[in-house]
């Protein structure tokens, strides 16, 4: 298995515990349904009592067996297997080996790092091309069937199941959910754009060959290069493209300051590559 693949896999574990933990400890002692499979889950136990780690089991076999009827196996096996290790740690963390809860008044507080801790969990997930499945398939399913855009489909569905939380239990416990929906989805958000920040970079200088060197060799990425004349100086000089992480940024302008001070270069953030050491086509599709 490759180096790349093993980081995946392990820091979409430590997404799905960093989740079920935000959940476990804040959200569900009180009754927060902060949308997804788990507060679909909460309103189950409040009706039935089911305990929430097998309603999460219940919900997500039933959504992805309605996932693979209507759109198709689009769901990867990363994906699956971290729902159900959701499922898993939730139980775990409620009912095997519980893990401290906060019973406290402060409700606030409580919707605050619950959905903080569990956001940044998911963002973790989602940034390292995993899912946490829930109601992102119901989301999938409304796309193809109404045209929806899937964000706009999600927040429906997560808002839903706040108000259905403060149905069953009560006006307070519903509007804390609402809340917690739309900080959920800022924080996700914020948190991928953050962890996803790429750079693109591009170089105009006469030492084509030490740079790209540079970069193929000590940074392990490819650049492309075209030839370009300075309006100024009617000197030829080489336009290098290359896409580089946080990180690697300050390498290269380091490394650039050595061997060329007179380069020219731009840098611009995004938060979207596709290609080979960053996402590939699936991530999106």
């Amino acid at each position: 298995m490759k180096k790349g693949v093993i980081k995946e896999y392990v820091f979409s574990v430590v997404g799905v515990i960093l989740t079920a933990i935000g959940l476990v400890s804040f959200l569900m002692p009180n009754n927060i349904a902060a949308g997804g499979a788990n507060g679909i889950a909460i309103i189950i136990n409040g009706i039935c009592g089911l305990p929430v780690g097998i309603g999460m089991y219940v919900v997500n076999a039933v959504l992805f067996t309605l996932s693979f009827l209507i759109i198709g196996k689009s769901f990867g096996i990363r994906s699956v297997a971290c729902t159900f290790l959701l499922n898993f740690f939730v139980d775990f963390f409620d009912r095997i080996i519980p893990f401290p809860k906060y019973t406290g008044n402060d409700l606030f507080l409580s919707v605050f790092l619950g959905v903080f801790i569990s956001a940044v969990g998911m963002a973790i997930v989602f940034s390292f091309n995993s899912s946490t499945g829930g109601t992102d398939i119901l989301a999938r399913i409304s796309n193809k069937f109404t045209g929806l855009p899937l964000g706009i489909s999600l927040l429906m569905i997560d808002l839903v199941i706040a108000v259905s939380a403060g149905m069953v239990y009560d006006a307070r416990t519903g509007m804390y959910s609402i809340i917690s929906v739309v900080m959920n989805g800022v924080v996700v958000d914020f948190a991928i754009k953050t962890m996803k920040t790429n750079n693109y970079i591009t170089i105009i200088s006469s030492k084509k060959d030490e740079i790209i060197s540079y970069i193929t060799k000590n940074l392990d990425r490819g650049a492309s290069v075209v030839k370009g004349t300075g309006a100024y100086t009617n000197q030829e000089k080489s336009i290098i493209y290359v896409a580089v992480n946080k990180k690697q940024k300050g390498d290269i302008v380091r490394k650039l300051h050595k061997i060329d001070p007179a380069a020219f270069v731009i840098i611009q953030e995004t938060s979207d590559v596709i290609g080979d050491g960053f996402n590939d086509f699936s991530y999106f599709i």
